[in-house]
């Protein structure tokens, strides 16, 4: 069987076949897109943070969004009850980009509104990325997601790495309100490939429903609640974010003791020396994260998915967690927990989240943008919120690096159990694939 330039070319990070490479590639340009914009909108955030002096609200922004979003995934559903993916995904992403313009014109007008702007932000990059995968996995049937899903992620990774070097220009040179317009610039061409994307994927060779179908009623609470496999899910995405937040809480604390131990003093020039040593670890910090997760996604991912499956590829990432846990309370060192840290955000960037958008691919369209929705949103939060708790204990009680390490221990033990149970109950919904077809 003779294959295309195209299927040879993306062969490395995915199996695309012919008929899918125009539909994959706009839909990997969408994710790419989408990610660069919201690194412009990250960027002008830390700005008017930094400026308004609003930083502190970091702290506590978590448990704001979680008390918005209570209110705005359930308007979210009721709207998607009433019009088609197609539809719902495009004026949600025009909702936003409108939001968008405004705090762009407030800004230019001189009005605070950093505090405000970060709590959108956080509620913009759960609930559009989010959706974006779900129309992802609405579009494509279960075999076509597990094949071409590695692809996509690449553009997510590429995006988030183009935006944030492009917002490190634009933001030498001008200021948050260019990188606002830029990003909105960006969501309006993402919006205009929604439909485009949805007319060029046949959907009679995927099973799938029509496009123009209206998506159907149901809540997305009502959902998970009953269907073990969706509930599974959430907890599972409630694990992962609890143990990568609370890993990040250790690592930078890690870090500012390190500073106080080499640099020690209150005068201006030790205060210098510990600020130039966060930034700098923080920088090599962040670039070796990024690479490792781009090739991740580019070369191991698709690889994982062929030969262990959807199912057991969700061990990978909590495995490693475990064994770098166990290796920081046994040597906690910066050199530990940067390792540690690295493999884990890694991980988590390509193929943790590559696997948690397949785990959808055997789910009704309702739960993909309404069960889903409620997942990838209110759940992450709650995750941070009850990582934030946990760090709040440990503080009260002194807590060491190496106790904290316990504690990670502990909550990686149950995530690998609730992926056991996700693994059978995943294995379970998912038809044994059937063989490919000899292309034309």
């Amino acid at each position: 069987m003779r294959t295309s330039l195209i299927e040879r070319v993306l062969a490395p990070v995915a199996d695309v076949r012919r008929n899918e490479a125009a539909s994959a590639l706009l839909m990997t340009l969408l994710i790419f897109l989408l990610l660069a914009a919201y690194y412009l909108m990250k960027t002008g955030r830390e700005v008017l943070i930094l400026t308004e002096g609003g930083a502190a609200v970091k702290s506590y922004s978590s448990a704001g969004q979680a008390l918005l979003l209570l209110l705005i995934v359930p308007a979210y559903g009721a709207f998607a009850s009433r019009v088609t993916p197609v539809r719902l995904v495009t004026f949600v992403t025009l909702f936003f980009t409108a939001h968008q313009v405004l705090f762009a014109a407030a800004v230019a007008a001189g009005f605070n509104v950093g505090i405000l702007y970060f709590l959108w932000l956080g509620i913009f990059n759960l609930m559009v990325v989010a959706q974006f995968w779900a129309f992802a996995s609405d579009v494509y049937s279960e075999e076509q997601g597990r094949r071409l899903f590695p692809l996509i992620g690449v553009g997510g990774s590429l995006g988030a790495w183009v935006g944030s070097l492009r917002a490190g220009a634009i933001v030498g040179d001008a200021g948050p309100v260019t990188l606002f317009v830029n990003a909105s610039v960006l969501l309006l061409i993402c919006a205009a490939l929604v439909p485009l994307i949805a007319r060029m994927t046949p959907r009679s060779s995927t099973g799938k429903k029509p496009a123009d179908e209206p998506i159907g009623a149901g809540g997305g609470f009502a959902m998970i609640r009953a269907d073990r496999y969706l509930v599974l899910i959430a907890v599972f995405t409630l694990l992962l974010n609890v143990v990568n937040t609370t890993g990040e809480y250790l690592f930078g604390r890690y870090i500012v003791e390190q500073s106080l131990a080499l640099h020690p003093g209150a005068g201006a020039e030790a205060l210098a020396a510990r600020e130039r040593f966060v930034g700098e670890t923080y920088s090599q910090f962040y670039s070796v994260v990024n690479l490792a997760g781009f090739l991740l996604q580019m070369f191991v991912v698709s690889r994982l998915f062929k030969w262990l499956g959807v199912a057991k590829s969700l061990l990978v990432h909590p495995v490693v967690a475990m064994l770098g846990y166990l290796l920081m309370i046994r040597t906690p060192s910066l050199q530990t927990i940067s390792f540690v840290k690295v493999a884990d955000n890694s991980i988590n960037y390509s193929l943790s989240n590559t696997t948690r958008q397949a785990l959808w691919l055997p789910t009704t369209r309702e739960a993909k943008y309404k069960a889903k929705q409620t997942v990838d949103s209110l759940v992450v939060r709650a995750g941070d919120v009850a990582s934030a708790g946990l760090v709040f204990i440990g503080e009260r009680l002194a807590f060491t690096v190496s106790a904290f390490a316990g504690m990670q221990v502990g909550m990686v033990a149950i995530w690998l159990g609730v992926v056991g149970l996700l693994t059978v109950a995943q294995a379970r919904r998912t038809p044994t694939a059937a063989p490919r077809a000899e292309s034309a």
